[in-house]
């Protein structure tokens, strides 16, 4: 197959030669307005399988003899923005399928992809597929909520959001396509009529939550103009609201962004297209907090016996595989045509050519982890809650431990840090004193609001109280020692449970995590018996105590 890539070394087209590159059934074409840079861009990609050809296009110039010249087989549009198309806006569209060829782009913009249905007969005639939107807006949105949505006989509310990472690299065509919308009218569906949305003026907060892994923090995601408002409204027409946000890092510069986008708003500024450049300077250069980005996506319904449903599916995506996952469409529909499984000819927002399924094949290369959650009833225990799916996943012995036991017993050993003030910490915090081995019981007092844990190791004794975290805590098990609270991440990790500490307050105050206390802590099955280890040290003081031992319910 020939591929023709527009825009193909920016960031979007630069992304999908390098998800396409070790394709060898493949010969990509990397086109863009400068040759130069095209054949710079294919050096830098050293050896590959795919054969990679650069070549001048000019959107603006005459495509049908540049279609012709380098005759493709499938164009992708990856440049953009596409919100400044203008009165030509599907020039493209049209040579393409004058020319008998495929196309696909990576458009973001509401307008553009509901208006690419307008060549559907011409598409169908020609018997090529015109796939506008082919991104995580609305493909993959789509594939999840079908699958969220499989045995709803109504779905009430669509909420979704994504989360880049502050150091993913931003666009200059994203910013400028962000500037040109931001807190200007866009439209909606609800529920049979338009909804007048203003796009960064519109918030609201989300932990993002793959069920046993560390969550993102929680977010703030602003109201974005991407197709999902319109095709999922099309595709659930039954659906009360439909709203999809960005949650860009770090959280200052989005606030600036919301403030600029409501001046907007009132008409103080007419748009903030001039301040594009600065925008994109700004988000590429201030940068700080964690190299890990995510997505969500929250279905609301009703299923066939009248109970309220909500679920929701969650992606987490570490250092640098994030940025990818916009491009994977367009790489799982280039390698489905490549296996003779081609979409079907005709012009359409691409929202049913692919599955979650296909996705997931794509993740299981890169450090990416998705899973599903469901409301837990209330009377679920406190870690079933938290952990959602994976906590079918932990061994029995740790389930037991945290599903009905109302005591543990068995025999820990301590061991106590020998800097004075890390002995001044411990007594504060009432941990026990160094024992090589002694018996230790655990009372777990479990109310619907909290657990309380008293611990007894031979005569000492100390307690904390756990309980699950709300707002920006959310998905995060709270424990309590006194005036302190420890906010932590239940991660499974192989065979063991660890608890990461996210964040930590004194006196109901927030504090810096890089001043919190250290803390090393799981629980692991060895035997068929429970088994916990908990280190707490600091780096002013070194080890303040550490535990370990066994446990079985009495």
């Amino acid at each position: 197959m020939r591929l023709l890539i527009v825009g193909g070394y920016g960031v979007f087209g630069g992304r999908i030669v390098e998800l396409l590159e070790s394709e060898a059934r493949l010969t990509i074409v990397v086109a863009g307005r400068s040759a130069a840079k095209g054949a710079a861009f294919c050096t830098s990609r050293g050896a590959v399988k795919a054969k990679l050809e650069t070549a001048a296009f000019d959107r603006d110039g005459d495509l049908s003899a540049q279609l012709k010249r380098l005759s493709p087989d499938v164009v992708i549009d990856a440049s953009g923005p596409f919100q400044d198309y203008g009165a030509g806006a599907y020039r493209l569209v049209e040579a393409a399928i004058d020319a008998g060829v495929h196309y696909l782009d990576l458009a973001d913009g509401s307008d553009f992809v509901a208006g690419v249905s307008a060549y559907d007969a011409r598409a169908k005639a020609a018997g090529v597929y015109v796939l506008s939107g082919v991104s995580s807006f609305p493909v993959l949105t789509a594939a999840v909520v079908r699958v969220l949505a499989q045995d709803m006989t109504r779905v009430k509310e669509i909420v979704g959001g994504i989360a880049p990472s502050p150091f993913a690299g931003v666009g200059e065509n994203v910013i400028r396509a962000i500037a040109s919308y931001a807190g200007q009218p866009v439209a909606r569906l609800g529920p049979n009529v338009k909804v007048i949305g203003r796009p960064f003026t519109q918030q609201r907060r989300y932990t993002i939550a793959p069920p046993g892994r560390t969550p993102l923090r929680n977010t703030l995601f602003s109201l974005v103009d991407v197709p999902d408002l319109r095709v999922l409204s099309e595709l659930w027409p039954e659906a009360q609201r439909v709203w999809m946000g960005a949650g860009p890092a770090p959280e200052v510069l989005h606030r600036a962004l919301i403030f600029c986008a409501w001046l907007v708003r009132f008409g103080l500024v007419r748009t903030l297209a001039p301040l594009a450049p600065l925008m994109h300077w700004a988000m590429n250069r201030l940068r700080w907090g964690e190299h890990r980005g995510g997505m969500f996506v929250e279905v609301k319904g009703v299923d066939a016996g009248g109970r309220a449903r909500v679920r929701s599916w969650h992606l987490l995506a570490e250092g640098a595989d994030g940025p990818f996952i916009p491009s994977m469409a367009a790489q799982a529909i280039v390698l489905k045509q490549l296996d003779g499984d081609a979409p079907a000819p005709g012009a359409r927002a691409c929202v049913r050519e692919l599955e979650l399924a296909d996705y997931e094949r794509l993740f299981a290369a890169r450090i990416i982890y998705s899973g599903f959650r469901e409301t837990q009833v209330a009377d679920a225990p406190l870690y079933q809650r938290i952990l959602g799916d994976a906590w079918s996943a932990l061994s029995e012995s740790v389930r037991a431990m945290h599903d009905g036991a109302r005591l543990g017993e068995g025999v820990a050993s301590v061991e106590r840090g020998s800097n004075p003030f890390a002995w001044l910490a411990g007594v504060a915090m009432s941990f026990p004193p160094a024992h090589a081995e002694t018996p230790v019981r655990v009372h777990f007092d479990v109310s619907s609001r909290e657990e309380v844990w008293t611990r007894t190791f031979g005569a000492h004794r100390f307690r904390s109280a756990q309980y699950e975290g709300k707002g920006r805590w959310r998905r995060l098990l709270v424990e309590r020692f006194g005036a302190l609270e420890f906010a932590m991440a239940l991660v499974r990790d192989g065979k063991r449970l660890r608890l990461v500490m996210r964040a930590w307050r004194a006196f109901g105050v927030p504090m810096p995590l890089w001043f919190a206390p250290r803390s090393d802590a799981y629980e692991t099955e060895e035997g068929g018996v429970f088994r916990f280890f908990v280190e707490i040290s600091h780096p002013l003081v070194g080890l303040i105590v550490r535990y370990r031992g066994w446990l079985k319910p009495a």
